[in-house]
């Protein structure tokens, strides 16, 4: 089945927008092909800022309609504790609350940007997913991650080499509760590190210092701007420790 076969059977849908690359492509491919479509972010203490910023521009860009829904995520109290099943209950709480909002608006069918691929095995993220019925057009049509950068060049989306990324949960290790304040420091060390020139990385809480993360290409950056580095992280950390391997960046 392609894109244009998809929007055909589904002429009208709400779609879980989270200003990335493979939701950004769903939008634009819906739009192409003629599906009333309306966009839906969620906004929590898990994602920063900056993915609100290029999930509004994108949506202006393409003249679709966003709505930005607001959750207190850490009142879920599994998502919260941050135990091996985190994923599964974040997403189930955000969809259900995306699916209550689409439906109030009258849209009954709720898309999401999984692409081809994502291994959907038996990741808790995907079984929520699967429980609330949410429709994945990429992943039903074939269309890997490569293929959506690719063509989301060809559509000039500013998305098309956003690097992936993981929401903030994902820099408190598992097994230790999640809170508010360590959520912003981590987002604001996150920035301070972009505004450095990094991209692709992570930063990472461990104990009470902060680990980095980065790709190979970027370790004599570090070396660089080891300085400035702690000069902004070392503020709110009590150290500043390179991780010597490789990040990945899917994680």
């Amino acid at each position: 089945m392609t894109l244009k076969e998809f929007f055909e059977q589904v002429p009208k849908a709400a779609a879980a927008f989270s200003g990335g690359t493979d939701s950004a492509f769903v939008l634009w491919a819906a739009k192409k092909y003629g599906c009333d479509v309306h966009a839906y972010y969620v906004k929590t203490a898990f994602q920063p800022a900056f993915e609100l910023e290029d999930a509004r521009r994108l949506a202006e860009e393409l003249g679709i309609p966003m709505t930005v829904v607001d959750m207190d995520i850490l009142s879920v109290p599994e998502a919260g504790e941050n135990g091996p099943e985190r994923c599964y209950y974040c997403k189930r709480a955000i969809f259900t609350r995306l699916r209550e909002a689409a439906r109030a608006d009258g849209y009954s069918v709720l898309l999401d940007g999984t692409n081809a691929s994502d291994d959907a095995g038996d990741r808790p993220g995907m079984r929520a997913l699967r429980e609330l019925e949410v429709r994945s057009p990429l992943r039903e049509c074939g269309i890997t991650k490569e293929q959506v950068r690719e063509q989301s060049k060809e559509a000039g989306l500013f998305t098309w080499d956003k690097p992936a990324y993981a929401c903030l949960a994902t820099r408190i290790p598992a097994g230790t509760p999640i809170t508010a304040a360590d959520l912003d420091r981590v987002e604001q060390a996150e920035n301070a590190m972009s505004a450095l020139g990094f991209r692709d990385f992570r930063v990472r809480l461990y104990g009470g210092g902060a680990r980095l993360q980065v790709t190979g290409e970027q370790m004599q950056l570090v070396t660089e701007k080891r300085k400035q580095i702690y000069e902004k992280l070392g503020r709110l950390f009590s150290a500043v420790l390179l991780d010597l391997e490789e990040r990945n960046p899917s994680d």
